[in-house]
């Protein structure tokens, strides 16, 4: 079977100059079309119908057939039927002609090819490429704009509407003459949304740039009440930052995907981390971002094995496995060891829904507590304080206690509610709403700390690991009350108390320091350096 695919491309383009040779993703916009003909399974034969030398010269030296477009053919009246028959061998018999325009660079030759085989198949005459896009439309009647439709519906519900792409045209041989490509048995070839783009602007020019050069993502997280899970907090915002849906990796033994909460992006379970190599190596991700904590030599050196031409990216990594990362973010560290490393709250992520709530208002005195140590809580902190402030001496300041997706003993601690000036709640999905609604706050060193600063609420802070001393930001200089690595009840309960006491003028000074970090700057700063690796 003989197929021709004819590409035409001439010269002329009045809404994007010079269209056909513009660089798009480090390619003329010819050689995709070009390309694509080539690598086809069923094209036998190529020719590039034009009048630009420029055109001709590129197609020559990608080893195709130029045909020089007759000056009558190059003008807007010229049809695309009478390019196509002139430009068919009239000496050789075909098959099957393809009509392959260059303006839709984003086509795969998987679906080309695929699109082939329907026409074949069905033994239609005519295939042409199509999108599926129902729309609630209107046209006019007697002069009157009046709507399309019978009923409205959303547009899942709609029924199809094909709209004809520019991508190609299949037809039979027999029925290309230099006024039609169409026959009687026709129909049209869905593509996929990202593979229907054609370019007539420069908005089309834009999108389909970002396309062919759009990013392959996966992040690699691991969260448990051990580790703590503000991981899988910063995974998922860092997600939600792509124009892509990543794929997000955890490891089976170490992670509950329930911790995951509610989300609809694409969570893979794998049983170690081989089977995660293994997937990356058919994946060819082009960015990867672990937040595992420390990272080995060993793992870092399997992961670019895997992986040798994606970007790889590490959060809160002290390990040895940094100096084989391409960026390395440690927002909780204050020191960077490596050139890669970039340390300091300044590169602290926010959650997205703080970025809309304005710093506390300090009250002339302290009348609401916010206590909560993060998605697990691994030294029991909830449990000691709620145990402490259920006295009588406490009764009158009201307490806000917020238990984490990850804490264990969740059922045993919400019996502390039957307190009246306690409350205590799980899981919560309106953090930064409890939390303005406080006068100070009790956490740990992690995640809720800095939430606690980006709205100036003054805090006293205890570490739950080691690891957890190292950080830098938590401190009595910020603007915290730090009181160690598990401290005796005594020194939570004195630093409590002298927190409730606190003078509006003390708070006050707590929090101007608190402000002074550029917190809500940070996901700005770490998205800017990804994207720019």
């Amino acid at each position: 079977m003989k197929i021709l695919a004819v590409i035409p491309a001439r010269a002329g383009s009045k809404g994007i100059p010079n269209k056909n040779i513009r660089i798009v993703s480090g390619h003329p916009l010819i050689f995709y079309a070009i390309q694509n003909a080539i690598n086809s399974e069923y094209i036998t034969d190529i020719v590039v119908s034009t009048d630009s030398p420029e055109v001709g010269i590129i197609a020559r030296q990608m080893g195709v057939a130029v045909r020089r477009r007759d000056a009558s053919l190059c003008g807007d009246e010229a049809t695309l039927d009478a390019v196509i028959y002139d430009a068919i061998p009239q000496d050789e018999s075909w098959d099957y002609i393809i009509t392959m325009q260059p303006t839709s660079p984003t086509l795969k030759k998987e679906t080309l090819d695929r699109a082939v085989r329907y026409a074949l198949a069905h033994e239609l005459d005519t295939v042409i490429s199509a999108i599926n896009a129902p729309r609630l439309s209107w046209g006019i009647k007697d002069g009157k704009k009046v709507p399309n439709y019978e009923k409205r519906l959303n547009r899942q519900y709609l029924p199809p509407c094909y709209m004809e792409t520019g991508a190609f045209v299949i037809s039979k041989a027999s029925v290309v003459t230099p006024s039609s490509r169409i026959g009687e048995r026709i129909d049209v070839f869905e593509l996929p949304e990202d593979e229907a783009q054609d370019i007539d602007t420069f908005g089309d020019l834009r999108n389909v740039s970002f396309i062919l050069n759009r990013p392959k993502v996966a992040i690699y997280v691991n969260g448990n009440n051990r580790r703590g899970i503000g991981h899988i907090y910063r995974a998922l915002e860092i997600a939600d930052e792509f124009y892509v849906k990543p794929d997000i990796y955890y490891d089976i033994n170490q992670t509950d995907p329930t911790v995951f909460g509610n989300t609809t992006h694409h969570l893979r379970g794998v049983d170690g981390i081989a089977e995660l190599f293994g997937i990356c190596k058919r994946e060819r991700y082009t960015l990867f971002i672990n937040d595992i904590l420390t990272t080995s030599i060993d793992y870092m050196i399997g992961l670019r094995s895997v992986l040798p031409d994606a970007k790889i990216v590490n959060f809160e990594d002290d390990g040895e496995g940094i100096a084989k990362a391409d960026l390395v973010f440690n927002a909780l560290y204050s020191e960077a060891a490596l050139p890669q490393v970039r340390a300091g709250e300044k590169y602290y992520i926010s959650g997205r829904t703080f970025m809309y709530y304005k710093p506390i208002r300090i009250r002339e005195r302290v009348e609401r507590v916010f206590i909560s140590f993060g998605g697990a809580d691994p030294q029991n902190y909830s449990d000691r304080i709620l145990e402490m402030i259920c006295g009588p001496e406490y009764r009158a300041y009201s307490f806000v206690v917020v238990l984490g997706r990850a804490k264990y003993n969740v059922d045993r601690l919400l019996g502390y509610n039957r307190y009246g000036h306690i409350e205590v709640l799980h899981d919560v999905p309106n953090m930064p709403e409890l939390m303005s609604g406080c006068d100070i706050g009790i956490t740990s060193r992690g995640r809720t700390g800095y939430e606690l600063a980006l709205l100036g609420i003054p805090s006293i802070a205890l570490a739950q690991n080691k690891r957890e001393e190292k950080h830098g930001f938590v401190c009595n200089e910020n603007g915290f009350t730090y009181i160690g690595l598990n401290p005796d009840d005594a020194i939570i309960k004195s630093s409590l108390d002298m927190y409730l006491k606190l003078p509006k003028k003390s708070r006050q000074r707590f929090q101007d320091t608190l402000l002074g970090h550029d917190l809500r700057g940070g996901r700005k700063r770490v998205m800017g350096l990804i994207n720019n690796l």
